[in-house]
C-alpha cells in the first residue's frame, strides 16, 4: 500500500487547459510542483488535498495546516541577479518564481499560459504574476522574497541552446536538461491556439521534487518503498526514478517514459484518477 502519492501539477494533475475535472479532483494526494505557493494552493484547496505540499520543484514544503514553510532550499539572490545578467545581456525570455508569485518581463510563453488561466479564475485564486521593467534592479533591492526558481525561454533552438551553455558556466545551480519543446494549449472563446517554446529551469543545486519528498517522507515516517510519484516531464525524473511506484503520463516527454514502473492515461484523459483507481481498487477516494 502507497503511503504518501506525490503528483505534478502542469501536464499531469491538470489538463492541457489548465484545468482539473471533477473525477480526478476527487482522488487525494500530496502535490510536487514548479508553481509558486499561492498558485498551487488554490489547486490544493480545490482537490482536497491539505497537509502539505511542494514547490518550486523542491524549493519549498509548505504546511497547510500551519500555514508555514518547513523545508526550503531557493536559489541566493546573487545567483539570481547573475541569470538575469545573462538572460538581459542576449535578449531572452525569463521569469523568476518567488513563493508569492511569478516576476516577469512580459506576457510571453509560461506566463502567457497562467495569465489565461487567470481570466477564468476569481480574483483571491489566481496566480499572481507581475510585470517588472527592470528586474535587475527590482530583485537587487527585494530584501524579503524567495527565490524558488527561474525559468528561460525562446522560440530559437539555436539561441536558447548558446544561453544555455552560459547559464552551466555559474557555479552552485541546477540547469534542467529539456531537448523538446513546451506546448501549451490555449482558448480564447471558441478558438483554440498553442503556444510553444523551448525552456529550462533553474534552481539551486542539489534541489529537486525527490530531495523534498524524502524530507516529507522521513516526517511522516514512510519509507520509499511505500511512495508513489507520478509525473510528465524532466523535472519528475527523480521522484519518478526514486520512488517505490513511478508513473507517468501517456503524454509525457521520452525521458520518463524510460525509467518508469507505470504508464497510466494522458492528462486530458483522467490518468491521475486512472492510477489511483487500478491502486486502490477497495478504496473510496
Amino acid at each position: 500500500m502507497y503511503k504518501l502519492i506525490a503528483v505534478d501539477l502542469d501536464g499531469t494533475l491538470i489538463n492541457c487547459y489548465g484545468g482539473v475535472t471533477e473525477y480526478t479532483k476527487n482522488r487525494k494526494k500530496k502535490i510536487a510542483s514548479g508553481r509558486p505557493i499561492d498558485s498551487i494552493m488554490t489547486i490544493a484547496n480545490e482537490i482536497g488535498s491539505d497537509k502539505y505540499f511542494i514547490a518550486g520543484n523542491g524549493a519549498i514544503v509548505y504546511d497547510m495546516k500551519k500555514k508555514e514553510i518547513i523545508y526550503e532550499k531557493c536559489l541566493p539572490k546573487q545567483k539570481v541577479l547573475d541569470i538575469i545578467k545573462i538572460c538581459e545581456e542576449n535578449s531572452i525570455g525569463y521569469n523568476v518564481y518567488t513563493e508569492k508569485e511569478i516576476l516577469t518581463t512580459s506576457l510571453k510563453y509560461n506566463v502567457l499560459y497562467y495569465h489565461k488561466e487567470n481570466l477564468k479564475k476569481p480574483e483571491d485564486k489566481k496566480t499572481k504574476i507581475s510585470i517588472i521593467n527592470n528586474m535587475y534592479e527590482y530583485i537587487e533591492n527585494d530584501e524579503n522574497s524567495r527565490f524558488l526558481k527561474i525559468t528561460v525561454c525562446d522560440e530559437n533552438k539555436f539561441v536558447f541552446n548558446s544561453i544555455i551553455r552560459k547559464l552551466k558556466e555559474i557555479r552552485d545551480i541546477e540547469v534542467l536538461e529539456v531537448s523538446h519543446m513546451a506546448k501549451k494549449m490555449i482558448r480564447q472563446g471558441t478558438e483554440e491556439f498553442s503556444v510553444e517554446y523551448f525552456y529550462t529551469e533553474i534552481s539551486r543545486a542539489n534541489v529537486d521534487k525527490w530531495n523534498a519528498i524524502e524530507f516529507l517522507a522521513e516526517k511522516m515516517g514512510i519509507n520509499q518503498d511505500e511512495i508513489m510519484a507520478i509525473g510528465d516531464n524532466i523535472n519528475d525524473k527523480e521522484m519518478i526514478e526514486k520512488a517505490g511506484l513511478g508513473v507517468v503520463m501517456a503524454n509525457s516527454t521520452p525521458v520518463v517514459v524510460n525509467i518508469a514502473n507505470e504508464v497510466t492515461a494522458g492528462n486530458n484523459d483522467e490518468g491521475v484518477a486512472k492510477i489511483l483507481q487500478k491502486h486502490y481498487k477497495n478504496i473510496n477516494f
